[in-house]
């Protein structure tokens, strides 16, 4: 059967996801296909930019002076193709979007927080879930504070937190606690304990544990498992039960603050009318005149057909596949679409791992125009209505950058923009 939109959006990442919810908002009949490859690798941060030049690892506490000077040194930066007006109000629809969807987030409007990695690191970023928020307090203030780890959770070590932020932060007291109804040596696995974290009686009894190492600490830092589908009430019910401020830490994937981003929008798209073919992928993808963007749907055979008007390619790089590295080149997963790259293998990455200028290959990507067009290789649009955003976007290392969920959100509003601004003047 072949269905039609208006637009459909490739990729459920951070990108795909925003850019259905402006269509949506626009009044655009849209569709959005894709898998959790990248989100349930996000940390629930929203970073604009936080480091630049990254050879230098200057942090930069203003993120929107770091954006000027990013631009500066780097005019093809897709950055340099949004106002900071732009990227502010894309921030705030999804910011407003989430809150309604009982996601709160925290954040100044002109400089980046400290926040706590999993690995005792710090990192800045602009918007915080509230569940994060006491613990960027709790560094500015240096309150004395309690790392709790849980025995069986792998990739979460409170120790190792309180070792690497000591020097900086002396006041950090690690201990790890055995998780309520848990199996002496079990394995521990967060989404299960999210889950079990939105009984009552479980948090009841996790939080008495926890009270009874609290001592002379102020504030207790725990991994980020307070809930899957109901974090505000996970999160006050514990702070509550502990008396005192608490903050969860980013844990390694897959992450539960993804999987909440994920599952908000998931849930709340549909009721703006977004079709959403969950855990599918684009399987073929080709240019009909007259019908526009023929793509076959499916997870391993063709499930749907759908034809659109236009196309937002947010499928990501190599991990959300948007990107495939072959033996002598790169290649973009779905149209074909000419890939900026080094000109060989042996130049995609440098000789030390941990170079500080980063590697090559993580400034590839698909060019576009000021449209958000994707450019074939004579320069020209590709296609009249296929746009790009996101991580597969050229000319960018958001990693290093520290400016992922930022240019993801503001480059799928632009890209959505620039649909409209095309449609309007084709009519005129």
């Amino acid at each position: 059967m072949e269905t039609r939109f208006e637009m459909t959006v490739i990729g459920t990442g951070m990108a795909g996801l925003a850019a259905a919810l402006f269509a949506a908002r626009q009044g655009i009949a849209a569709a959005v296909v894709g898998s959790s490859a990248e989100i349930i690798f996000a940390s629930g941060f929203f970073d604009v930019l936080g480091v630049h030049p990254i050879e230098q690892r200057r942090i930069r506490i203003n993120p929107w002076k770091g954006i000027e000077a990013l631009v500066r040194d780097n005019p093809r930066h897709p950055y340099a193709k949004i106002s900071q007006k732009d990227i502010v109000e894309s921030l705030e629809t999804v910011i407003v979007f989430l809150q309604k969807a009982g996601l709160s987030y925290c954040l100044r409007s002109n400089r980046n927080a400290m926040v706590v990695t999993p690995v005792g690191t710090l990192k800045p970023t602009y918007a915080v879930p509230r569940s994060m928020w006491n613990g960027v307090l709790a560094w500015e203030e240096k309150t004395p504070c309690l790392i709790v780890g849980l025995k069986g959770l792998k990739g979460f070590s409170a120790r190792m937190i309180a070792e690497n932020l000591r020097q900086k932060w002396p006041g950090l007291r690690p201990v790890e606690v055995s998780f309520p109804d848990s199996a002496p040596g079990a394995e521990l696995f967060a989404e299960r304990l999210a889950r079990r974290l939105e009984s009552p009686p479980i948090r009841k009894s996790f939080a008495a544990e926890v009270r009874r190492r609290l001592g002379s600490a102020r504030a207790v830092g725990m991994p980020a498992v307070f809930g899957l589908y109901r974090p505000e009430e996970v999160f006050t019910d514990l702070e509550a039960r502990i008396g005192a401020p608490i903050f969860e830490i980013p844990t390694m994937p897959p992450s539960i603050p993804g999987l909440r981003i994920k599952d908000a929008f998931l849930q709340e798209l549909p009721k703006l009318g977004v079709r959403v073919f969950a855990e599918k992928k684009v399987l073929a993808a080709r240019h009909a005149p007259g019908r526009g963007f023929v793509l076959d749907i499916g997870a391993e055979t063709a499930e749907a057909v759908v034809c659109s008007d236009a196309v937002i390619l947010a499928s990501g790089r190599f991990l959300g596949r948007g990107l495939r590295a072959e033996r002598t080149r790169i290649i973009e997963a779905v149209f074909d679409l000419p890939v900026y790259q080094e000109s060989d293998r042996a130049s995609w990455h440098r000789e030390a791992l941990f170079d500080p200028r980063g590697h090559p290959i993580h400034r590839t990507g698909v060019e576009i125009d000021d449209w958000f067009r994707p450019l074939a290789g004579s320069g020209r649009p590709a296609y009249d209505r296929l746009f790009a955003a996101g991580s597969i976007l050229a000319h960018q290392d958001w990693m290093r950058e520290k400016c992922g969920s930022g240019l993801a959100v503001a480059s799928a509003q632009a890209a959505v923009n620039a649909y409209l601004n095309l449609k309007k003047s084709s009519v005129q």
